[in-house]
C-alpha cells in the first residue's frame, strides 16, 4: 500500500486536482476525474482492493489498520482508489450483513465491483440527528409498497453521476418504543420523487461526490427494499458503525503523519531570523508535541482496531467512542501547526494542509460530534464504578 500510495497516487493528485479545477462552476463539476479509475484498475492488479471487509479481504481490523492509515495520505483519492471509501464502505459493510440474497446481487455486487457508488440518508437539518431517535422522515406502508417523506442533508455521494442506490433511515412506527420505530430502505437515486435541492460546501470546499440536501416526496418503493426487519433501523445503524467507525480515525491518522512530515521539511527549508525555522524553540516544540499526540492516537486506534477484532463492536464499545473524539482532534492540531509553519502558503491551495483541515475539522461533527462520544466514554467508566 505505501509503494502504490508513493509511485502512483500522489504523483496523481496534481492531475486530479487540475481537472477538477477546470470543471469548477459548470455542471460538469460532479463527473470523475479520469485518473480515478486508471488508479482503481492499478489497485486491483496489485491486489489492494475491499481491504476494508473482513470477509472479503482475510485482513482483521488491526491489518486493515496499518493500510487505512497509509490511504490516509491521500484521503480524497486513495480511499476510492483501492474502493474503501465512505460512505460506501459503511453501506456494502450494512449490506453484507442484513441484505437479502437479491438485495446484494442488485447492489452490494456493482459496490464491490467499484461500478456504482452509494449514499447514507439519515441526517436532518430540523432535528439533533447524532440521537437517531430523533429521525422525523416518515417510510408508511401502503400495501406493497413504502411511501417515504421527509428531508435530509449533508448527504454526503448524491452529486456523483455514478452514485445509483441511497440507504434511508426513517420511521415506519412512531408509536413504538423509541429505538424500534425506525426502518431502513434502499432507495434507487432515480426514483420518481426523490430530489436534490442543493450540495452544500465544506468550509466552502465542494468536494467531487458532494454533499446534498434531498427531498422526498411521496417516494415509493417495493416492501422488498426493507433492509433487515421492520422496527430494526437503529440496530442496523449501531451495526453499520462498528468496524466503520474507526476507518475515518485510521486515515486521520495517515493524513496527520502527511502534515507533520510537511512541516519538518518546511521548517527546515525556511529561514527567518537569521536561521532555520528548525533551530527555533518554539517551532521544535510544536514538531514533538505533534509526534507524542500522533503516537497516542495510533496506538488507540490500533487497541480498538484489535479490540474489535476480539469481541466485536460491543465490546470495544468505550475505545470506538474515545478514540472517535481523540483522532479529529490530534488531526486538526497537528495540521494546524503544520499550517501554522508554513505561513500564509498554508492557507492557499499550494499546500494540502487547508483541505486536510478541512476533513479534520468537519469529521468532529460528521462521524458524530465530539459531545456523544466523551457522553459514550463517560457513561461507560461510570458502570464500571458503580
Amino acid at each position: 500500500m505505501r509503494a502504490f500510495l508513493t509511485e502512483v497516487v500522489l504523483p496523481a493528485e496534481p492531475l486530479y486536482e487540475d481537472w477538477r479545477a477546470r470543471r469548477r462552476g459548470t455542471p460538469q463539476e460532479w463527473d470523475t476525474p479520469p485518473i480515478v479509475e486508471e488508479l482503481k484498475i492499478e489497485a486491483r492488479s496489485r491486489g489492494l482492493w475491499n481491504l476494508f471487509l473482513p470477509d472479503v479481504s482475510k485482513l482483521s481490523n488491526l491489518d486493515y489498520a496499518h493500510v487505512a492509515e497509509v490511504s490516509g495520505w491521500s484521503p480524497v483519492i486513495a480511499p476510492e482508489a483501492i474502493n474503501c471509501q465512505a460512505p460506501d464502505t459503511g453501506n456494502m459493510e450494512t449490506l453484507h450483513l442484513f441484505g437479502t440474497p437479491e438485495q446484494k446481487q442488485q447492489w452490494l455486487t456493482p459496490l464491490l465491483e467499484g461500478q456504482i457508488r452509494s449514499a447514507f440518508a439519515m441526517t436532518e437539518p430540523d432535528v439533533a440527528s447524532s440521537d437517531a431517535t430523533n429521525v422525523q422522515t416518515s417510510i408508511r406502508r401502503d400495501d406493497d409498497e413504502y411511501v417515504i417523506n421527509g428531508r435530509k442533508w449533508w448527504i454526503s455521494g448524491t452529486a456523483d453521476p455514478r452514485c445509483a442506490v441511497l440507504i434511508v433511515m426513517g420511521k415506519t412506527d412512531p408509536g413504538a418504543a423509541a429505538q424500534h420505530q425506525q426502518s431502513m430502505v434502499l432507495v434507487p437515486r432515480d426514483t420518481p420523487g426523490v430530489a436534490v435541492t442543493r450540495h452544500l460546501p465544506m468550509f466552502g470546499y465542494q468536494d467531487q461526490h458532494g454533499h446534498s440536501e434531498i427531498e422526498f416526496s411521496d417516494v415509493r418503493v417495493p416492501v422488498s427494499n426493507l433492509l433487515g426487519e421492520e422496527g430494526g433501523g437503529f440496530a442496523i445503524a449501531q451495526a453499520r458503525l462498528g468496524p466503520g467507525r474507526i476507518h475515518h480515525c485510521m486515515r486521520l491518522i495517515g493524513m496527520a503523519e502527511r502534515a507533520l512530515e510537511a512541516m519538518v521539511k518546511r521548517a527546515r527549508s525556511r529561514v527567518a531570523f537569521g536561521r532555520p525555522l528548525s533551530e527555533q524553540g518554539v517551532i521544535r516544540e510544536q514538531i514533538a508535541n505533534s509526534r507524542i499526540e500522533l503516537e497516542q492516537a495510533r496506538l488507540l486506534v490500533l487497541k480498538t482496531a484489535w479490540l474489535i477484532d476480539k469481541h466485536g463492536a460491543k465490546g470495544a464499545r468505550t475505545e470506538i467512542a474515545a478514540i472517535k473524539a481523540v483522532a479529529p482532534r490530534v488531526a486538526c492540531a497537528v495540521i494546524d501547526r503544520a499550517i501554522q509553519v508554513h505561513g500564509a502558503g498554508g492557507m492557499s491551495e499550494d499546500f494540502p494542509l487547508a483541505s486536510f483541515y478541512v476533513w479534520a475539522r468537519a469529521l468532529r461533527i460528521a462521524d458524530g460530534p465530539d459531545e456523544v462520544h466523551l457522553r459514550t466514554v463517560a457513561r461507560e467508566e461510570l458502570k464500571r464504578h458503580s
